[in-house]
């Protein structure tokens, strides 16, 4: 799995386990530690309530479909995020890929398949390829209206888009510089501070230390983690929207820093769709990226340090 790591250890840390990944606090002071992780909890059950796709009683799995309904303010922003995801990158990061998610087994939270990083004999259905898009999901406001034949999936821009509200929230509410990770998602906010981070593909792979600004965001995204078999085949789970298959994994991992860990993982998801188009695509709009290829070369694009 890609890690993002903050460095040094020596400042107040809390981890624990969420959304099969590792979530991550960390702050200069540690009598703010309690404090600062009872807000990123309430801030991340809020993002599980609202659009949990593997729970039958969220707010998303609850929306009518072909009919107008009011959400809650939370979900409103993260659909306005995956939509904003998805527009920027002509539809590379599609959040209506739900059907194409279940018909390739990921149909529950991956620690729930009977072996690790199998789902076991798994019944491959066919999505039409003339499905809709996220271009007919309409959004007004809170007010929202899902086209049928479409189940929404924000696991694409979700996680970051909480990482951002959970930084941003410690932050004003603690008045002190913090470090919020969820995975490879890394968002921090506060008052100056200079933060290192170590990303890395994982043990024994390439590994490097950036620093981030006070405020600054970085994602990485990979072919390698959440990954199963889907009868004879594996699979991971960044599809791509022409296809609906995995896409084709020309970037072991991608790494990308911005002002918001959401801005970033959009760019990083949306390199693995691309594959070698993402190095013009990241070169043209200034992006500064560490990409992965699957042989292990690194490759680096705008300001991303050497």
């Amino acid at each position: 799995m890609p890690l993002t790591e903050a460095l040094p250890v020596t400042d107040a840390v809390a981890q624990w386990d969420v959304w099969g990944t590792t979530a991550r606090i960390v702050l200069d002071d540690p009598a703010a530690l309690p404090a600062a992780r009872g807000l990123v909890v309430s801030q991340l059950r809020l993002v599980d309530d609202a659009c949990n796709r593997f729970r039958p009683d969220s707010e998303l799995a609850g929306l009518p479909v072909g009919r107008w309904a009011q959400v809650s303010p939370t979900l409103a922003d993260l659909l306005t995020e995956a939509l904003r995801a998805a527009r920027r990158t002509d539809g590379d990061v599609d959040p209506t890929l739900g059907d194409a998610m279940c018909a390739l087994g990921y149909d529950r939270p991956l620690a729930q398949f009977a072996v690790a990083g199998t789902a076991g004999p798994v019944e491959v259905r066919v999505v039409t390829r003339g499905r809709r898009d996220w271009r007919e999901v309409e959004l007004v406001g809170s007010r929202v209206r899902v086209p049928p034949g479409v189940h929404l999936d924000l696991g694409a821009t979700a996680k970051a888009v909480a990482a951002d509200r959970a930084a941003r929230l410690v932050a004003d509410r603690l008045g002190t510089p913090v470090l919020v990770a969820l995975g490879g998602d890394v968002a921090t906010a506060g008052p100056d501070r200079r933060w290192e981070v170590l990303v890395s593909d994982g043990p024994g792979e390439p590994a490097q230390v950036v620093a981030l600004p006070a405020g600054g965001a970085l994602a990485t995204s990979g072919t390698r983690s959440r990954r199963w078999r889907c009868g004879t085949r594996e699979v991971h789970h960044v599809l791509d929207p022409r296809t609906l298959l995995p896409a084709d994994p020309v970037w072991r991992t991608v790494s990308v820093a911005a002002g918001s860990c959401v801005e970033a993982n959009t760019a990083s998801t949306a390199a693995l769709v691309r594959g070698r188009a993402a190095l013009g695509w990241f070169a043209a709009a200034g992006v500064s990226a560490r990409c992965v290829a699957a042989d292990g070369t690194v490759l680096r694009t705008g300001r991303w340090p050497a």
